[in-house]
């Protein structure tokens, strides 16, 4: 009987199972590296244990420690979550030796899944339909760029060992493919230790439909329904939902019982995913399996009504499922989207830094929000940059739909860049709406989802404004004991002994520079003048929230006023701010004006040029990591490397110089 289990994991995922252990009356042991000390998951579980520094290798990778630790604390049995050690086959066979049980498929499923060239030949032999492609054991790279040539571009080369989108690169002509296949190798080696791939043929019009599987050590199976997870970005999933748009009954109950063959085939035990591709004319076929449970799994859970965590240790504790196929119906629909710490305006690169606001809508039947996170916890390099899943649900498709763009409009979240504002032009653009869902959904409508939500300035500033007033009225000094000062020299008011004083604050918003005259009234409200235009404004600053009116019309906005620069989020998006101030001398010229610099926080993991040697414009320079993701960096022009200021296995800062190019005019 399971009465005690450590999760081996960090994160939204930790939590989530950690709240469920908790409703079944189950002890929770937490993990954590050293950057991890004060994070969520730790704080929500009745026990924690440090595992190591910060990097994932040193701490959420350590197997061998965290058995240790799970035997010293007496745990019956580890949940690996998702990620990091969930579908690794020694983990689970170390657990099985040690007498601890791990919440998840057989170690002969895990193995079975674990390669997806050697997934896809039991499938064939199980005769689940499959993508024409190759898989085999030769790694030639000219074998596996022949088969490429001979099934015909495009082609999608993927890691074998992989997941997450980690080694997949889409490769669309035979001069693509040697530079797509280095990079993939090498990322895969990175995230798994292995470079091994598979190539398949790339369909241009699939949608990627998943089959929610689970089995019990019984011989029983079912499949609860189907999740649509077309929009992709960089084969990562950005929003799912369940059921999947326009599905018949027919094909439903077909792609159903081919997940169940898939399971079956592998004699399959607790949740697990088979995910298809799904064209235009109904055929659909087998991907790969996910022996875990999924990110999207919520919205199964609300369609359902069911608890698959719940499900996983009852079939752990070796119980029968809960329920029967009969037994499963589908009410309503649901949306998952995944809001990360990421810039779309800038490639979705990475942003690390503090949530100094976090505001996220009401949770209820309805919605949902799962998260690792807290207000004033810090977005690292070392992780995957989610900060939560937001899901709703209602009782149709149009209806959930409506739900999900309104609770995005609710977030607020400043400190780090985030996709919320992207989100919401892709669940409120038209393809969207009409359901034409395909994985190239984004690359597709790109121009109409890409185009940043303009503010209306001249609609939100004075709200702007009047928050920037209220924070300085309310610095007023408190003495070394705390107590506050009443001096007038300690008010930050315009009052004067004879006439009211106009002051004057001079704001930047989108490049444009705002000068305002502000004049305190007695009954503490402002008259703010912009343009020419007078404002009258009055409200209160408090737990991040500004509550104003403006000539009469209330209205409450999230606000983060940090240092001198200014957040308010409105329902257009949010309008930033710089206080400008007086200008105290010259700057001085840019010592690297001729510098290829760092898009972003992370790790160097390939120096490919050194100083002296001649580059091509559109030549690799420097690949960098963050967040498990590889960026390559680029020769903007023709010339000469002079200096390079990082080596392979350096930390660099975001905008911080990697290496002086000087313009080639011998030609």
């Amino acid at each position: 009987m399971i009465k005690k289990i450590l999760i081996a994991n960090r994160g939204e995922i930790a939590c989530r199972v950690i709240k469920t252990a908790k409703a079944m009356g189950i002890t929770t042991v937490a993990v954590y590296s050293d950057v991890d000390a004060n994070a969520l998951h730790v704080k929500h579980a009745d026990e924690a244990i440090c595992i190591g520094p910060a990097p994932s290798k040193d701490s959420y990778l350590r197997g061998t420690y965290i058995l240790q630790q799970a035997k010293a604390l007496n745990v019956d049995a580890i949940h690996p979550g998702y990620g990091f050690l969930s579908e690794n086959a020694q983990f689970a066979k170390d657990c099985a030796q040690e007498g601890i049980i791990f919440i998840g498929p057989t170690i002969e499923a895990i193995e079975a899944m674990g390669s997806k060239s050697a997934a896809k030949q039991i499938m064939e032999e199980a005769g689940v339909p499959l993508v024409p492609g190759y898989h085999g054991d030769d790694q030639d790279p000219a074998i596996i760029k022949r088969s490429a040539n001979e099934m015909g571009y495009p082609v999608l080369l993927k890691a074998t060992a992989g997941g997450g989108g980690k080694g997949m690169r889409q490769v669309w002509s035979e001069a693509e493919f040697d530079d797509a296949l280095a990079a993939a190798k090498r990322e895969a080696m990175s995230s798994f230790s292995d470079d091994k791939m598979l190539v398949e043929k790339y369909l241009t019009e699939p949608r990627h439909v998943e089959i929610q599987v689970f089995c019990d050590n019984h011989k029983n199976g079912v499949y609860l329904f189907e999740r649509d997870c077309s929009i992709q970005r960089r084969h990562q999933k950005v929003i799912e939902e369940a059921p999947a748009p326009n599905m018949s009954e027919e094909l439903r109950a077909k792609m159903g019982e081919a997940a169940l063959k898939a399971a079956f085939a592998i004699n399959y035990s607790g949740a697990g995913t088979v995910e298809f591709l799904l064209d235009t004319d109904g055929s659909f076929y087998f991907m790969e399996m996910n022996t875990r449970l999924q990110v999207e799994h919520p919205v199964t859970e609300m369609i359902t009504g069911e608890d698959l965590v719940e499900w996983q240790i009852r079939v752990a504790n070796n119980e029968l499922l809960p329920k029967k196929q009969s037994d499963l119906k589908i009410h309503g629909h649901s949306f998952e989207a995944r809001v990360y710490a990421e810039d779309p305006n800038n490639d979705f690169l990475p942003s690390t830094g503090t949530l100094h606001l976090l505001k996220t809508p009401k949770t209820n039947s309805n919605v949902r929000v799962d998260t690792g996170v807290l207000q004033g916890d810090e977005v690292s390099i070392y992780y995957d940059p989610m900060i939560a899943k937001l899901i709703v649900w209602d009782e149709d498709r149009e209806k959930a739909l409506s739900r999900l763009e309104t609770c995005l409009g609710e977030y607020a979240i400043g400190g780090v860049t985030t996709n919320i504002d992207y989100l919401r032009r892709i669940a409120g653009s038209t393809p969207f709406k009409e359901a034409k869902l395909t994985t190239d959904f984004i690359e597709r409508h790109n121009d109409s989802i890409s185009t940043q939500t303009s503010v209306e300035v001249d609609k939100y500033l004075p709200a702007l404004l009047l928050g920037q007033l209220l924070l300085e009225h309310n610095s007023i000094s408190a003495d070394s004991e705390g107590v506050l000062q009443t001096s007038p020299w300690q008010k930050h008011d315009s009052y004067r002994s004879n006439l009211s004083h106009k002051s004057a604050l001079e704001l930047t918003v989108n490049d444009k520079n705002y000068t305002a005259f502000t004049t305190i009234n007695a009954d503490r409200s402002w008259m703010i003048s912009i343009d020419e235009r007078e404002y009258l404004a009055s409200g209160t600053l408090a737990d991040d929230i500004l509550t104003c009116t403006i000539d009469g019309i209330k209205a409450r906005y999230p606000i983060m006023l940090n240092s001198n620069h200014i957040s308010l989020f409105t329902p257009q998006g949010i309008l930033c701010a710089e206080v400008v101030q007086p200008d105290l001398g010259e700057t001085g010229e840019d010592d690297h004006a001729n510098s290829v610099t760092a898009p972003m926080n992370g790790t160097v993991v390939a120096l490919l040029v050194k100083a002296g040697e001649k580059v091509k414009k559109g030549q690799q320079l420097i690949i960098v990591e963050a967040m498990k993701m590889e960026h390559s960096i680029k020769a903007p022009y023709d010339g000469i490397v002079a200096e390079c200021y990082f080596s392979t296995g350096d930390l660099v800062s975001g905008g911080v110089a990697l290496i002086d190019i000087t313009a080639d005019e011998s030609e």
